[in-house]
């Protein structure tokens, strides 16, 4: 028996960017219940310098994990105050995933994140302050040394001061011995500083013993 051919219509893929590309058209784009349209339009507004406050609001209810990559990454090349201050929150969120991004985006943005970096790295929660330095790791700014110096230098909380040290190994200078000497002596009965610290003084070598 002859197969019969279905009448119905084959459904046509949606076009995600049927929206007017103008702000206003991406902006009410950024809440359409398609992913697809969603991502078009964050991707699209990085024409758009206004956008960063649009975006920001739309990280804190986004839940597919590659609009929120977009819009990320959008942000990143916006940068402007409100970019930065809204990735900054970021470091605060419970969700591990934003978290990483936001710490990731803030590398790129060495100009932008340096004028608050004294404020995070002095912020009253310690969870916020060791991601200011996971910040630092790969920021390519001339005062790294010095902020993380100050840290261990100043820092009370024990996890702070040994993510600052492990890093410092990596970028420290002899300008970080004293430093480093001063922290073995305010934590002599932590093993994991006592280690971190003879370990970032020896990579550094010269100068540090």
């Amino acid at each position: 028996m002859a197969l019969k051919k279905s009448l119905t219509p084959t459904a046509t893929p949606v076009d995600e960017r049927r929206i007017p590309r103008d702000l206003a058209g991406l902006l009410t784009a950024l809440n359409d219940p398609n992913p697809l349209v969603r991502r078009w339009s964050a991707r699209d507004l990085i024409q758009y310098p206004t956008a960063a406050a649009a975006l920001i609001e739309q990280l804190d209810h986004e839940t597919d994990p590659s609009v929120n990559e977009v819009i990320l990454t959008t942000l990143t090349h916006l940068g402007d105050d409100i970019a930065v201050s809204g990735l900054i929150n970021c470091l605060r969120s419970e969700n591990v995933w934003l978290r990483n991004q936001a710490i990731e985006a803030l590398k790129q943005m060495p100009n932008a994140i340096a004028p608050l970096m004294e404020r995070l790295l002095n912020d009253p929660e310690s969870d916020v302050r060791i991601f200011a330095v996971n910040v630092l790791e790969s920021l390519r700014h001339p005062h790294v040394e010095d902020w993380l110096i100050k840290v261990i230098a100043s820092d009370a909380h024990i996890n702070v001061c040994a993510t600052a040290v492990d890093l410092l190994g990596e970028v420290g200078s002899s300008r970080a011995c004293s430093a480093l000497h001063e922290l073995k002596a305010r934590f002599p009965n932590e093993p994991f500083i006592q280690f971190a610290t003879d370990l970032a003084l020896k990579r550094i070598g010269t100068g540090c013993h």
